[in-house]
């Protein structure tokens, strides 16, 4: 269900002239080098300044769309796949941003589950390129790399793909981020936990009062967070702005009926209806909780905004939805699988599924961590159900010292009664992953690779490719 394009005099925006006589990228590879290139430059830059004075040099290209804007700690990437997934086959065009990648930068940027072109990613990239160079030239400074791509998705959505919804995923927190220069049709919030409290605040209600500022007047909100510290700071931001909050067992409930690997069912009962026996393709209780919010938001689709759902449609979608690298088996012999958690809510809901749902005999696990993270509130969920643990380094910025790490892994496993597990440590990741292959000598034995998502995307590419992954957040 595609627009009809607008006119070319109107695509150009206010700084349409000054894009247009520049042209400096040949390929998407030049034009990736150029937008990466911010990442150690400019770093996180949080902050709407910068944004919207490029919005308002293209002409305000984000007015033109309608966005489903989706912030949390965890799960934000698996709700955003139900949502766009349901979305496409509905009939509806939608377009999908979300970070970090995991293999390709293009597939951060997405048009009914394609990922961006390399054409049009190096259309777009040179008529915003001057106005990046323009914004960096005065006090604003220069745009980071996640401003630049927000602003690459924005343009292409509004002026080349023109879906009929976006599916909107923040970067970090909410008030702050780029993100939230739109203003959306409804706004989700996963859950809040304990990640990137350098930037976003010591405790949940400073997170949360973070997150809560995707919240527009109006705008009704869709949200599983349960701490009642947590549920207090969004219900507040929602009542201030005159929001309507769906808030997970209170207004919305799911109960699970049957769980095993690669296949979940659940019953969904929302204010306007009950679905029963929705079956989901991701693994983990955690996902029929993401696969509930995704159901609540396009409840609420229907009621305020005529999204039209045909029952067949929503079931087939959300059993068929999938993301990569969250409790994703990318090898049966040796079984491995891969999951980016990285916090310690995280790792609780991967410990969960190990005991749930995959019952292995014994557990070799491979993790990787970047430095700024709560290595040991992950590691206690972790340790108890690990017979090997791996650790390496991801090929990455800031990454965490594999033998800090291990000195770590064998203090908690001491105090734990479980000095007789092995810690190994290997801080090349190819290597390490070879190790953990090597361990696999039963049918019933189960290979986990976690941590940061740059080396799930490394491993995965790796896996399933022979090929290393771009680099990118």
């Amino acid at each position: 269900m595609c627009r009809a394009p607008l006119q070319a005099a109107s695509d150009a925006g206010a700084g349409g002239a000054a894009a247009a006589s520049a042209a400096p990228f040949r390929t998407a590879q030049e034009a990736i080098g150029w937008i990466t290139r911010y990442i150690p430059l400019a770093g996180i830059k949080p902050g709407l300044e910068r944004m919207e004075k490029l919005m308002e040099l293209l002409g305000n290209p984000e007015r033109r769309l309608k966005f489903i804007h989706v912030a949390g700690t965890n799960g934000k990437g698996s709700v955003c796949a139900y949502l766009s997934e349901v979305i496409r086959q509905c009939g509806y065009d939608v377009g999908t941003f979300t970070s970090p990648y995991i293999e390709r930068y293009n597939e951060r940027i997405r048009l009914n589950g394609h990922d961006i072109s390399d054409d049009d990613l190096v259309k777009v990239a040179n008529k915003i390129k001057p106005l990046v160079d323009e914004v960096a030239a005065t006090e604003l400074g220069q745009p980071s790399m996640f401003e630049i791509s927000t602003v690459i998705a924005i343009e292409y959505f509004a002026r080349t793909a023109y879906p009929d919804y976006v599916v909107w995923e923040t970067g970090l927190g909410g008030r702050l981020d780029s993100t939230n220069i739109v203003t959306p049709v409804v706004s989700v919030i996963t859950n809040i936990g304990h990640d990137h409290m350098d930037i976003l605040g010591d405790t949940l209600e400073q997170i949360a009062a973070e997150k809560a500022a995707i919240i527009k007047a109006g705008v009704p909100v869709v949200s599983a967070v349960e701490q009642p510290e947590v549920v207090q700071v969004v219900s507040e931001a929602a009542r201030v702005r005159k929001s309507t909050l769906y808030l997970l067992n209170r207004d919305y409930r799911c109960s699970l009926q049957e769980a095993a690997i690669d296949e979940q069912s659940f019953d969904f009962e929302g204010p306007f209806r009950k679905l029963d026996n929705v079956a989901i393709g991701l693994n983990g209780a955690h996902q029929v909780k993401n696969a509930a919010v995704a159901l609540m938001t396009i409840e609420v689709l229907r009621q305020y905004y005529a999204f039209i759902v045909e029952d067949d449609d929503l079931y087939a979608a959300m059993k068929s939805a999938r993301w990569p690298g969250r409790l994703e088996t990318i090898s049966k012999e040796p079984f491995m699988v891969i999951d980016g958690a990285h916090n310690p809510e995280g790792a609780e809901m991967l410990a969960r599924a190990l005991r749930e749902t995959y019952k292995a005999g014994k557990v070799h696990f491979l993790m990787g961590m970047l430095a700024n993270k709560n290595h040991e509130g992950y590691l206690r969920h972790i340790l108890p159900l690990v017979d090997t643990l791996i650790v390496t380094e991801p090929d990455w910025l800031k990454k965490a010292p594999a033998e800090a790490l291990a000195g770590l892994a064998r203090t908690l496993l001491a105090e734990m009664g479980r000095p007789h597990v092995e810690v190994v440590v290997e801080p090349d990741w190819k290597r390490a992953l070879e190790l953990a292959k090597s361990r696999w000598t039963a049918q019933d034995d189960l290979i986990v690779v976690s941590g940061t998502l740059y080396l799930i995307g490394d491993v995965r590419s790796w896996i399933c490719h022979q090929r290393d992954s771009e680099k990118g957040w």
